[in-house]
């Protein structure tokens, strides 16, 4: 079993900033064949937006940009 690093993508209410980064993060890992080194998630440092859906144009913009396998 082979070690993984941890990355957390942190902005306020992960509902724009922090889930694009993950995105972004995982479609280049992905690419480069290393994803499964990694756990990549995203989070919040607030509870304002619990609850709440990824911002519209966030969700845009990862799959106008090819990650449509990708979170947000």
């Amino acid at each position: 079993m082979s070690a993984s690093t941890s990355i957390l993508f942190v902005c306020l209410g992960n509902i724009c900033r922090s889930p694009l980064a993950e995105a972004m993060f995982r479609h280049q890992a992905r690419e480069h064949g290393v994803e499964d080194r990694f756990q990549i998630d995203s989070a919040a440092t607030s509870h304002w937006e619990v609850g709440n859906p990824r911002d519209p144009r966030t969700v845009r913009t990862v799959r106008t940009r090819g990650n449509r396998g990708d979170r947000p």
